[in-house]
């Protein structure tokens, strides 16, 4: 029987789970730098068993504010899903609020 809160398929590959490998990638790391490689890592990691196309789209976002972040730019505006540019929607599709990004 899948435990979809302490061990959720979509979060393990093999013996490997996707928190695992997070607080490897995050151990030197703090504040955003950190949440956003965490993020990254979740949604590169899950994709194909949760979110598809989706997932990765979040990974971008959060890979582009990692960028903004390691190069010291506050993005004008972090709350607008349209700031950084994914590509694909056309404004018909937006990537909104925080829930969308979990």
């Amino acid at each position: 029987m899948t435990d979809n809160v302490n061990s959720p398929s979509h979060y393990t590959h093999g013996n490997i789970e996707c928190i695992d490998i997070i607080a490897e990638m995050v151990r030197d790391k703090s504040g955003m730098e950190s949440a956003c490689i965490a993020n990254i890592t979740k949604y590169l990691y899950r994709y194909k068993g949760k979110g598809g196309i989706e997932s990765v789209k979040k990974a971008q976002w959060y890979l582009n504010r990692l960028i903004q972040e390691l190069e010291g730019n506050e993005p004008s505006d972090h709350k607008d899903p349209n700031h950084y540019d994914l590509g694909g929607n056309d404004g018909k599709e937006q990537i909104t609020s925080s829930s969308s990004r979990s």
